[in-house]
């Protein structure tokens, strides 16, 4: 019995194969095939596309009992790290409309036009974000961070909304899968028992390519953007509460207590510049609170339904037949891939993913010779390229609510975890730094 006393609901596994995996077809289906029909991915709320799907899990996804699948259903939605998000959510949506309030984005827009070349904005957006994001761990602080400064650059530079956004997003998950400090390093390097410095080398053979090759693409798409007239004086003031976030995360700090450290950082400045217009101050943070709730819904949604997909064995049987497959060295780094890249398609979280997995990737890479930082390097390589394309996932998800587009529009200018699933699979198939483990 729990505190509330009510019985706690036995875990179990049921293996049905396919059949419980597919609340995400009807999803992917149900938004994609409407889109579609209709001409505008705008016109079909995900929200109503996650609510079918999950009212679908509930019929094919079992406890027996109703009541224990809203139960089951219910834990899901209220795992700790979703609740994490949900106030990462809040706080990000709270930043975002009081330092646009103030006018932090036109200042740090300006400031930034001023110091970099109009055909280096969307290399120099990317850049950005694999330093920030190497140094601070977390793709989420990260895209908190710039994404409010992309879309203005965006706007002012002529440039892509979706193509700044993916610029963005693609360089937060180059430190995610990178840094010393992020979970996902963490998790890959304990589950496969290796150093997290031998992790890294064999990882950023794999990734430094792609992030290069992404770089140039950048530079490339963005030769042709026109010059923007920026205003000669700076707002230095304005720019405070950007500099504030951005140096806290990069000294390691919380992502809530940075973002909280922001909020009241363009407080003071409302009061400096605006003193007695500081209640519309107030209400620019309620509306940026209130402006998340379709991302919560989103996000409870599909962290219920995967929930109910896990458990029914949708995970369990994705890990039996991919390891039923293996056929050599090149296979089993192969299963190790994909098995990772599956279980995080099912769990929309890249650390949860690999911590779902380690154990039997571990046993794979022992058997099969594979040195335990290239299996941790694959692990952290594959849950990354999944959750960078996402479109439910929190990366995806918090990017086009701060962008205000679509989670699709963004897919297709993706660059660099497309690029880096490709090196990953050249890196495989052709035996690329990997030597036998001893």
């Amino acid at each position: 019995m729990n505190k509330n006393n009510t019985p706690e609901i036995p875990y179990t596994t049921h293996s049905r194969g396919l059949w419980v995996l597919n609340p995400l077809l009807v999803f992917f289906l149900l938004y994609v095939t409407t889109s579609v029909i209709v001409g505008d991915f705008y016109k079909m709320p995900v929200t109503v596309a996650f609510m079918a799907a999950c009212a679908w899990a509930f019929v094919v996804c079992r406890p027996r009992r109703f009541s224990e699948r809203v139960e089951r259903f219910s834990r899901g939605a209220a795992h700790s790290n979703i609740m994490m998000m949900v106030w990462i959510f809040i706080l990000a949506g709270a930043f975002a409309q009081s330092a646009k309030y103030i006018g932090s984005v036109d200042a740090t827009v300006n400031l930034t036009l001023s110091l970099l070349p109009a055909n280096m904005v969307l290399a120099g957006v990317f850049l950005a974000a694999c330093i920030i994001s190497l140094s601070i761990g977390t793709s989420v602080g990260t895209i908190v961070a710039l994404m409010p400064v992309a879309v203005g650059l965006a706007d002012k530079a002529g440039a892509s909304l979706p193509l700044m956004a993916g610029g963005v997003i693609g360089g937060a998950f180059f430190g995610d899968n990178l840094s010393f400090i992020s979970d996902t390093t963490i998790a890959a390097t304990r589950t496969q028992g290796c150093a997290m410095k031998d992790k890294f080398k064999a990882n950023f053979a794999i990734v430094f390519p792609a992030a290069i090759l992404v770089l140039v693409l950048y530079v490339l798409l963005g030769w042709e953007l026109a010059p923007v007239e920026v205003p000669q004086q700076q707002e230095w003031l304005k720019v405070l509460p950007y500099l504030l976030v951005l140096g806290t995360a990069l000294a390691g700090m919380n992502v809530m207590k940075v973002l909280i450290l922001g909020i009241v950082s363009t407080g003071i400045v409302a009061l400096i510049n605006t003193p007695h217009q500081i209640m519309d101050w107030v209400s620019a943070m309620g509306n940026g609170m209130t402006g998340m709730g379709e991302l919560i819904i989103v996000t409870l949604l599909a962290a219920g339904m995967l929930e109910l997909i896990r458990y029914n064995g949708g995970l369990t049987y994705i890990i039996t037949h991919l390891t039923a497959c293996i056929r050599g060295r090149k296979g089993a780094e192969t299963s190790i891939a994909l098995m990772t890249a599956l279980a995080n398609f099912c769990t929309a979280n890249n650390t949860v993913a690999i911590v779902a997995v380690g154990n039997i990737t571990k046993g794979i890479a022992e058997k099969y010779g594979i040195p335990a930082p290239r299996s941790a390097s694959l692990m952290d390589t594959a849950s990354c390229v999944v959750q960078g394309i996402l479109p439910y996932g929190a990366q995806l998800l918090m990017g086009s609510a701060l962008a205000g587009i679509t989670a699709f529009s963004i897919i297709p200018c993706l660059f660099y975890p497309f690029v880096m699933g490709l090196s990953a699979a050249i890196f495989i198939i052709f035996g690329l730094a990997g030597k036998k483990a001893s």
